[in-house]
C-alpha cells in the first residue's frame, strides 16, 4: 500500500468543476465502498473539523467505466495509514502528514496509476457557492448591526466592525442559495463585553437593518475572487469581495460565486430561543435568484 506524501492539490478554489487525474492510492473501506486518493482534484470536500460547508457531487469517469462518488471527505495520511474525517489524530500542517481528499466510491477497478476524470455537478455547485457568498455576506452584515452593543473593545471583522460573528458563531450550514448560522449569547460572549439586554425586543428592528445593509451591497455587481497561498488542501485561501467602498478578505476554504450581480435577493430572517439556559441567536440566510 502506498499512500502520498503531499497534500492532495485542490482546483475548486479557481472555480474548476471538471479535470484529469492520476489516482495515487485506492483502498477499500469497512462498508465494501472504495477510498479513492488522486493527486489532484476539483471536487470541494467535507471537512469534519469545520463542516460548514458539504461535499460536491460528481461523478468519476476512467475510459468507458464511471461512478458517482457517494461522498467526498477530508482525510489524512502519515504514509502507513489512511485516517478518514473525524478519525483524523492530528492537526492540520502537523509535520510528516499529508491531508488528502478521499473519493468514497463503489469502484473496485481503480488502481494506482489510471487516468481518471472527475466532473462535478455544476448546478449544485453553483448553488452551494451562492449559500456561502451569502452566508459571508449576512455576517458581515450582522456584525455592524450589533457594533453598537459592544461595551468593550474587542477585535475587528474585516470592515472594521466588532466581529461578533467569529467570537459567538456556534454552527454554520451552508446549503443551496441559502445558510443557517447560530449564535450563543451566553456568559462567554457577555464577559467579552457584548450586551444582550433588550435584544428580543430589537430583533425586527435588527433584522432590517442587516437587510438593508445586503440590499446596498447585492444592488451592484461588486466582484468576488478567492486567493490562495497555494494549490494544496491546506494552503490558506481568502474570500475577497470589492463591496462599495471596501475590498474585505476572509479566511474561507468554501466555494463561491464570482460576482454579487448573480445571488438576486439576498435576506436574513433572525430568531432567538433558549437552549439549557442560554439564548441562541439563528440567523436564516437566502439569495432569491
Amino acid at each position: 500500500m502506498t499512500l502520498p506524501t503531499d497534500d492532495t492539490r485542490v482546483l475548486y478554489p479557481s472555480g474548476a468543476v471538471d479535470t484529469q487525474a492520476i489516482v495515487v492510492h485506492s483502498e477499500p473501506l469497512r462498508d465494501g465502498r472504495f477510498a479513492v486518493l488522486l493527486d489532484a482534484t476539483c471536487m470541494h470536500p467535507v471537512d469534519a473539523g469545520w463542516p460548514d460547508q458539504g461535499p460536491d457531487l460528481a461523478l468519476l469517469h476512467h475510459g468507458a467505466a464511471f461512478w458517482p462518488v457517494e461522498d467526498c471527505i477530508v482525510g489524512a495520511t502519515d504514509g502507513s495509514a489512511l485516517y478518514i474525517g473525524d478519525d483524523i489524530p492530528v492537526a492540520k500542517g502537523t509535520p510528516g502528514w499529508a491531508f488528502v481528499v478521499v473519493h468514497v466510491v463503489d469502484a473496485a477497478g481503480l488502481s494506482s496509476g489510471d487516468t481518471v476524470t472527475v466532473e462535478v455537478d455544476e448546478s449544485l455547485r453553483d448553488a452551494t457557492s451562492a449559500g456561502h457568498t451569502s452566508c459571508h455576506l449576512a455576517a458581515l452584515a450582522l456584525n455592524g448591526a450589533l457594533a453598537d452593543r459592544w461595551k468593550k473593545e474587542i477585535r475587528p471583522d474585516a470592515l472594521g466592525h466588532p466581529d461578533f460573528d467569529a467570537l459567538a458563531i456556534h454552527e454554520s450550514l451552508i446549503g443551496q442559495n441559502a445558510s443557517v448560522d447560530t449564535y450563543r449569547l451566553g456568559k462567554s460572549l457577555r464577559k467579552k463585553g457584548f450586551s444582550v439586554e433588550g435584544f428580543a425586543q430589537a430583533i425586527e428592528s435588527i433584522t432590517a437593518t442587516v437587510n438593508a445593509t445586503l440590499f446596498e451591497w447585492t444592488t451592484g455587481d461588486a466582484a468576488v475572487r478567492i486567493e490562495r497561498d497555494g494549490d494544496r488542501l491546506t494552503d490558506r485561501r481568502y474570500w475577497v469581495c470589492e463591496l462599495p467602498g471596501a475590498s474585505v478578505r476572509i479566511p474561507c476554504g468554501g466555494t463561491h460565486v464570482e460576482s454579487l450581480g448573480t445571488l438576486g435577493v439576498v435576506t436574513v430572517a433572525l430568531s432567538l430561543h433558549d437552549l439549557d439556559g442560554t439564548d441562541v441567536l439563528t440567523m436564516n440566510t437566502s439569495a432569491t435568484r
